[in-house]
């Protein structure tokens, strides 16, 4: 299996979740062993998408340094983990990717536009050899070897519409579009209210996200799914795993995990060389081939 990269320049244009304020976002292609590149155009500065990077998890994955940060990747790199893109230019004009309708659609939309080109290197991929897992208190992420990846992620809110939500979907391009990509973020009225406050969600809106009162969810067309809010917690976590720069081939099992959790999970791994092995696929690669495919 070779590394991939798209064959066509696709653009968009979306709102900001936290200015509220239109941004630009262009996709194009890149060479082999680039990888997930981001370029503000607006600061003439490059970022790659990989844990080396990340400055910030507390609402989202943010990348950055010291001269500027680009925030709420995630959205776009679960489609591109899905999609199995290894190397793609990611322009944007603005400090945030722009949200969309609250899901990974658009971008699924903006690679199918672009289409998928192979390229000459071999594609690399991680291999979990022995579990790795980080806890806090009751939440926990964990990684463990495999022959078929999945996701299985279980919530647990105190709120009678959301309540304990448990999902698990095996891990390919088509899955993922079925059962993952419209899976809308979800928010609290109480609490978009407050971050509107401070100056930030001001692009929040019904059109964006899932918004629930103690009540209702206040969106007029409902959900999407009636487990949404765990299956979003997916998309989410595709996403922070692909900050590996590499994919992984590996079983995801979470508890009420983050971004911060999944981030912690990704460095623990990379911390113990023993726990995966860094594969380069060819034709001896059978298994993990028809796996990825």
């Amino acid at each position: 299996m070779f590394q991939t990269t798209i064959l066509n320049e696709v653009k968009n244009i979306g709102i900001g979740l936290h200015k509220g304020s239109a941004i630009n976002i262009t996709l194009s292609p890149l060479d082999a062993n680039s990888g997930v590149v981001f370029y503000r155009s607006d600061l003439n500065k490059y970022y790659k998408a990989n844990y080396e990077n990340v400055i910030n998890t507390q609402m989202a994955t943010v990348i950055g340094d010291k001269d500027g940060f680009i925030s709420t990747i995630e959205h776009l790199m679960s489609a591109l983990h899905a999609y199995g893109i290894d190397n793609i230019l990611i322009s944007i004009d603005a400090n945030e990717v722009p949200v969309f309708d609250g899901s990974s659609l658009a971008f699924c939309d903006m690679l199918e536009r672009a289409q998928i080109t192979k390229l000459s290197a071999r594609k690399q991929v991680y291999v979990l050899k022995k579990e790795v897992k980080v806890e806090e208190n009751a939440k926990f992420a964990l990684l463990s070897a495999t022959n078929e990846p999945s996701y299985d992620f279980t919530i647990n809110f105190n709120h009678k519409l959301i309540a304990k939500q448990d999902y698990k979907f095996t891990f390919n391009k088509v899955n993922f579009i079925k059962e993952i990509a419209s899976a809308r973020t979800f928010g609290f009225l109480k609490d978009v209210q407050a971050l509107k406050s401070k100056g930030l969600a001001l692009g929040g809106s019904l059109e964006n996200a899932i918004v629930l009162n103690d009540d209702k969810i206040l969106n007029p067309e409902g959900l999407r799914f009636e487990n949404e809010f765990v299956r979003h917690k997916i998309l989410d976590a595709i996403g922070d795993l692909y900050m590996l720069g590499k994919p992984v081939f590996a079983n995801y099992k979470a508890y009420a995990s983050s971004h911060d959790l999944n981030h912690k999970l990704t460095l623990k791994m990379l911390e113990n060389p023993s726990s995966y092995e860094l594969v380069t696929l060819d034709s001896n690669s059978k298994e993990l081939l028809k796996a990825l495919s």
